[in-house]
């Protein structure tokens, strides 16, 4: 696989829109200006100011007649249908390029009935014309978390004005405008204008005739004087904003046409409210003028961390779009007098030189000072912060491996494969060769096993003395060639055996042997588990090879009328190596050999391993194939695996299997095989995956926590290992895990991930190893990586070594072997590989659970005999400080205790299980 080509290829593309706050209309012709100038879309008011005074008018005239009218009830008034003058909007070629903003002005939120029902009358009014105009994207204003003492205690209200215009428009999709991380200050301050500043205080927990003065809550004398001042730095809540986006979509049910319009800060919170929002249904990227930070140049650029965070966005399956807003007129329309040529990219290198990165001590006063100051000195380009994406995004860091091969399977859900009941297609044993990673670890463990095998003076199970290797489930053979290849550069013969079950895949296996593996290979076509292992016969005295007969000598029953150049019997499921239409041997006759002698084999080599581990009947299929190894010095590879899980944040994945709920009742009960990306694990350690301890990634990211990912079960295949019966209906590889995960802030599990490592060998080093001079070669992680050249030894033995003509000796220290998808492990171990991705096990509703909890997960592997299937189930609990029973405890008969906050439902792939 080239490495090269297509990192240098990819190249990313930015959809790049411009809003202006003040727009009123958008035309043909600035639009057009806009594609000029490089932009991609614009934003629309969906209404025009005029439409907003009336409203205003309106609410004027409802709060007079309350205060003036007999009548005890005032009903609140209904707005009239648009007219012309009310909206901009009209059914064109052009609508599909603009994308349409809800009026800011409305509050959905508001503890004021007579305002909050203004403000759904707006929205659906704008919806539902919008809609009619051939609108497909639609952006909400953010939901207002704060109305004085009342703090997101209304959300529900905004939920269900939402779920009310997805109901409007059947076909379009809706972006929720949201900050990365609640700020009341910033909420106050975009309250200028519009119907939040108009509610009325006995509903926001205020004096009704002081509504204003006392937001900030002061003492005061009968004077007015402050005695003492109440008023608190605001506190700025990190999940706050990801609080009420997930009141809101699990209101609207994880709606596929609900997304989020991300507004970035000019300094970001902490990475995992950074990673919480990377695993959201982004559309929108919202950049304003105070995102950006002056440079040495005093021109606006992106920080590091800013950087590293777009980086990782437009890594999403589908990347979000970008909306400059604020920064400027697009010149030529809406600032005539401008010069500017089209964006580009194309910007000097020391003017789109990253600012100092802003320190994270610094006072808030501070902080927002450099965020506001002045960013357009007099120099500045009209088209400066375009450009400076368009640059951004011709820096874009390159593809590595994994993003290349998992290009378009990032979050997309696959069901686990049937080996036994289904015969794969060559297309898909195509996609796992191409692993190199993968087969160089099996090549590897392979070598140094046969290296230990001659060193230790291993007795071999052949009747000529060769190493007997078995590569059962053999696919198209990759490992077979493996095997003898290794042979080969080892020096250490083998008697080469594969079982294959998949006749489409068999007749592949048998070309192989003809023009690949030259007749070395016996091959069997038989499910493995009904396979008695590899056989010799004794050919009478009398008895010659014929010429040009090149399979197992002397051959079994079915064999000798092979040999003759003659059809075997139908019904036999097993071959050798002979190669066909080769001359007729005339001495080949059944009564020409002795009985079938079955020998053990020495090394079994396997590929049978799901993503869980056992998920694929890894366990099921090798337990027959234990007894046919030899008892005393019998190999398996691999030797054992365990499987690993994880709770994690999934909405994307939740909603997709929501939506195949409603054709296939079976899909939340189905364990899924998924390349995760745009997920958060939800129990981390305070170490980073980018920390010294791993190797950093191939692009500039953010700084991902460690997750806890806890290990289930493990299954070994050893000589050693307990025999087996069929009286049991497999009931010995039942398994059952109860884990526990602490988790620090608050969130919604949607699932659990799955892993597993493998070890394929284990050397017992020591041994002599014949290689190639350079000695290179790439090892595990633990013990000697490359094996030494013992130079004192080759000093001594040179002569010697040279009489004989034999290579110098080397010496190995003991060695690990290993496969991992483990996401902490993986990059130490076997970085780059990946025929594995996770599986994923989901929940049928979200559990939501709030700071400091910790999750109780529970998974069960279970079988009938017939099938195996898994069943899984979570629970949360929190400690809270409460009175005991009794009036016990500590201090004032306080204690703490651990509370059930709530569990899932029970998962179980029981109907879909994997057939034995």
């Amino acid at each position: 696989m080239d490495a090269q080509g297509p990192q240098e290829e990819y190249v990313p593309t930015f959809y790049i829109g411009h809003h202006e706050s003040n727009r009123i209309r958008v035309g043909p012709e600035l639009l057009r200006q806009a594609q000029d100038c490089g932009y991609d879309m614009l934003t629309t008011p969906i209404t025009t100011p005029y439409f907003h005074n009336r409203v205003l008018e309106l609410w004027s005239n409802y709060i007079h007649e309350l205060r003036f009218s007999a009548a005890e009830d005032v009903l609140i008034p209904i707005i009239p249908p648009l007219t012309p003058t009310d909206t901009p909007l009209a059914p064109n070629e052009t609508i599909s390029q603009l994308l349409a903003v809800v009026s800011p002005w409305i509050d959905l939120c508001s503890p004021d009935p007579a305002v909050y029902e203004l403000s759904r009358q707006v929205l659906e009014l704008e919806i539902a014309y919008a809609a009619f105009c051939g609108v497909g994207n639609i952006i909400l204003p953010s939901p207002r978390l704060h109305h004085g003492k009342v703090h997101g205690e209304c959300i529900t209200q905004y939920a269900r004005a939402v779920q009310e215009a997805l109901n409007i428009g059947q076909y379009i999709s809706l972006s929720v405008t949201l900050s990365m991380m609640d700020s009341p200050d910033q909420e106050c301050e975009d309250n200028i204008g519009g119907l939040a500043e108009k509610a009325r205080g006995e509903f926001m927990g205020l004096p009704p005739d002081d509504q204003r003065e006392s937001f900030e809550m002061d003492e005061k004398d009968d004077e007015g004087t402050v005695i003492v001042s109440r008023k608190q730095p605001a506190r700025v809540d990190f999940f706050g904003t990801w609080d009420a986006w997930h009141m809101i979509r699990t209101s609207c049910k994880y709606s596929n046409r609900l997304f989020v319009a991300l507004s970035i800060p000019s300094h970001l919170p902490p990475a995992p409210v950074q990673t919480r929002w990377f695993s959201e249904p982004l559309r929108l990227l919202i950049i304003y003028k105070s995102t950006f930070f002056n440079n040495k140049h005093d021109l606006p650029a992106f920080t590091h961390n800013h950087q590293a965070l777009l980086n990782q966005y437009m890594r999403i399956r589908n990347p979000p779009w970008l909306i400059l807003s604020d920064i400027g007129p697009i010149p030529g329309i809406d600032a005539p007098k401008a010069v500017f040529s089209p964006a580009d990219g194309n910007l000097p290198l020391d003017q789109a030189a990253d600012p100092p990165l802003p320190s994270l001590d610094e006072d808030t006063d501070l902080q927002r000072k450099s965020s506001t100051k002045s960013t357009k000195p007099a120099n500045l380009e009209p088209l400066w912060h375009l450009n400076y994406l368009r640059k951004l995004q011709r820096r874009q860091p390159p593809q590595d491996v994994i993003e290349r091969f998992g290009a378009g399977y990032q979050d997309y859900l696959q069901a686990p494969l049937q080996p036994l009941t289904d015969n794969l297609e060559s297309v898909t044993y195509e996609v796992f060769e191409k692993d190199p990673v993968k087969y160089e670890r099996y090549s590897h463990a392979i070598e140094l096993a046969l290296l230990d095998w001659r060193a230790q003076s291993k007795q071999a199970s052949a009747p000529d003395g060769r190493v007997v290797v078995a590569v059962v489930g053999a696919g198209r053979g990759p490992l077979v060639t493996k095997a003898l290849q290794v042979s080969e550069s080892t020096g250490v013969e083998i008697e080469m055996w594969l079982v294959e079950k998949n006749p489409n895949a068999y007749v592949i296996l048998q070309n192989h042997n003809i023009e690949t593996w030259s007749g070395r290979v016996n091959l069997v076509k038989s499910d493995m588990r009904s396979w008695k292992g590899p056989y010799s016969r004794q050919a009478r005295p009398e008895t010659v090879q014929p010429s040009g007969y090149t399979g197992q000598w002397p051959p079994r029953d079915d064999e000798p009328a092979k040999a003759a150049g003659m059809n075997a019997s139908p019904s036999s499921s097993t071959t050798t190596n002979a190669f066909p239409n080769q001359p007729p041997p005339s001495t080949a006759s059944s009564a020409s050999f002795g009985p079938i002698i079955h020998h053990t084999i020495d090394i079994l080599i396997s590929e049978l391993l799901g993503s869980f581990g056992d998920n694929e009947l890894s366990p099921e299929c090798l337990e027959p194939m234990i007894p046919l190894l030899n008892p005393i010095h019998g190999i398996s590879i691999p030797r054992s695996y365990t499987a690993y899980l994880t709770p994690i944040a999934a909405p994307k994945l939740h909603a997709d299997i929501s939506s195949r709920a409603e054709k296939d009742p079976q899909a939340p009960d189905t364990p899924y095989v998924v390349m995760l990306h745009a997920i958060d694990y939800l129990s981390t350690t305070g170490r980073s995956l980018n920390s010294k301890s791993t190797p950093p990634p191939s692009s500039m990211s953010i700084p991902q926590p460690v997750p806890n990912v806890l290990p289930s079960w493990s299954f070994t295949h050893t000589t050693s290992s307990p025999p087996t019966t069929a009286a049991d209906n497999n009931r010995h590889n039942e398994r059952h895990a109860r884990l526990s995960f602490n988790l620090r802030d608050r969130a919604a599990c949607h699932g659990l991930a799955g892993y597993f490592e493998a070890l394929l060998y284990e050397s017992e080093g020591s041994g002599e190893e014949l290689l190639k001079d350079d000695g290179k070669r790439k090892g595990s992680v633990e013990g000697e990586r490359t094996p030494k050249l013992d130079m004192e030894k080759q000093g001594k033995d040179k002569g010697k070594a040279a009489d004989e003509n034999k290579r110098p000796d080397r010496t190995w220290a003991k060695e690990k072997i290993e496969l991992s998808t483990h996401p902490v492990e993986m990059a130490a171990k076997c970085e780059g590989m990946m025929s594995w991705f996770p599986i994923y096990f989901p929940l049928k509703t979200p559990l939501y659970t709030p700071d400091h909890a910790t999750l109780n997960v529970s998974i069960f592997r279970a079988t009938d005999g017939r099938k195996i299937w898994y069943e899984w189930s979570v629970e949360a609990f929190a400690s809270v400080l409460g009175q005991g029973i009794g009036g016990g405890g500590g201090a004032g008969g306080m204690q703490r205790r651990r509370v059930r906050l709530g569990g899932s439902e029970v998962g179980s792939s029981r109907v879909g299980g994997c057939m034995m």
